[in-house]
């Protein structure tokens, strides 16, 4: 775990944080390793998950345990969560207070004379006189001088009938923030959910105790902004994946993902999963599922990595369709095509900025030979009219050259990873 989350460290925004899910038997291990890759004082919280809903029948200890862990880390200070959002639907203005709306509030304490004397006395209402005295056990909420400012302000709520207990008003408008704390125990998501979740997308249990978008969606919105990237290195059933793509149905939001699985059921269960709820599953329960939350992703297996060295010397020279799909994605961010392909243009994709092209072959002659000449920059085609990307070996044009037709350069080789073909959600 050490070198991986070592490198998941570095992959993190100042602001960022990760969440790391462990059972009862390893926490405390990753507790220390966590301490010591992040630091003590990076611990934003230790979350307890209640994951089973129904007790375990035949635990070996006598004790079933129903919960697993969720850590919490930030890569500095100004790493947080943001809580959990303030419920507003009770906040109303049925009087027309020129102040807002408001809700009402209690004005009985919690400790008795003895521990707050302060908080124990009695006031009036200014229009009946009735006089309100303190319970023994729990007085008032605020100091004497508090309540009579409260009163001043017109923010106490006199009872109809006499006997009753007054309360105060507390005013929308005059909240710090709209959230409040996160509950360090997540309850009402179980595995079971996950499962059902995957049944109802392939017919049957595909993997043992996923997890369910739900609980990843409730993480992801603590830190995530609209357009940020979550990055999930061990992706499993692609849950993340599909989290991201229903916060983005339900705001329009731009959020993006890259999962990662090593195991063989990454292409036919973890991106087969997304693919299906992009596209849509007819017999679904899940009415916005029927429809598909719509989105693209582009399904990538890494390879050899090629290495500078390597393409100097002419070692393992990738296909031109091989190197096409990486600088496209790496240069644009945007998936590539290979239909879009033109070898005889040497041009090999349209994205939203450029015009793309690449002149290579998986040739030591021909790269070492190669340059973007004047007379290619000319005879490239006229295409969309954007501004024009060329990947080549090197260049006989200058800035000004360069600037008259529309050309920014990139220059091969570089260290490179090979990308199989990618497949299309």
């Amino acid at each position: 775990m050490m070198p991986r989350l070592k490198l998941l460290r570095e992959f993190l925004t100042d602001d960022g944080v990760i969440f790391v899910s462990i059972d009862d038997n390893e926490v405390h291990w990753l507790r220390g390793l966590m301490d010591e890759l992040f630091g003590e004082e990076r611990l934003i919280g230790q979350m307890v998950w209640r994951s089973r809903n129904f007790a375990d029948s035949r635990p070996v200890s006598g004790l079933s345990v129903d919960h697993e862990y969720v850590l919490a880390y930030g890569r500095s200070e100004t790493a947080r969560i943001r809580g959990k959002r303030r419920d507003e639907a009770k906040y109303a203005n049925p009087d027309d207070d020129a102040r807002g709306p408001w809700t009402s509030c209690s004005l009985l304490g919690k400790a008795n004379a003895e521990e707050r004397p302060n908080l124990h006395y009695n006031f009036t209402n200014p229009k009946t006189q009735e006089v309100f005295n303190p319970e023994p056990l729990t007085g008032w909420i605020c100091s004497k001088a508090t309540m009579e400012k409260n009163i001043l302000e017109k923010r106490i709520l006199w009872p109809k009938k006499a006997g009753g207990r007054p309360r105060v008003k507390i005013f929308l408008n005059e909240l710090r923030s709209g959230f409040l704390g996160y509950p360090s125990v997540i309850d009402g998501l179980f595995t079971s959910d996950g499962t059902e979740e995957m049944r109802d997308l392939f017919g049957e249990k595909s993997l043992m105790f996923p997890k369910p978008s739900l609980l990843i969606r409730e993480l992801i919105e603590q830190v995530l902004d609209i357009d940020d990237v979550v990055l999930d290195a061990f992706s499993g059933s692609g849950t993340t994946g599909h989290a991201i793509l229903q916060m983005n149905k339900a705001d329009s939001g731009s959020r993006r993902f890259v999962l990662i699985e090593s195991e063989s059921y990454a292409d036919s269960l973890t991106a087969e999963r997304l693919r299906r709820v992009i596209k849509g599953v007819p017999k679904t329960k899940d009415d916005a599922l029927q429809k598909g939350l719509g989105g693209s992703f582009s399904f990538v297996e890494v390879g050899n990595a090629m290495h500078l060295e390597s393409l100097l010397k002419g070692d393992k020279l990738r296909s031109y369709a091989d190197l096409a799909s990486y600088v496209f994605y790496t240069a644009t961010g945007e998936e590539f095509d290979e239909r879009a392909i033109k070898r005889k243009t040497n041009f090999i994709g349209e994205s939203a900025g450029y015009d793309v092209y690449l002149l290579y072959e998986p040739d030591m002659n021909y790269l070492k030979n190669t340059a973007l000449t004047l007379d290619m920059a000319r005879s490239l085609p006229k295409g969309s009219g954007k501004q024009r990307l060329v990947f080549a070996p090197t260049k006989y044009l200058d800035s000004i050259h360069l600037e008259e037709n529309r050309i920014d350069f990139c220059q091969l080789p570089f260290e490179i990873y090979k990308a199989v073909k990618p497949k299309k959600a």
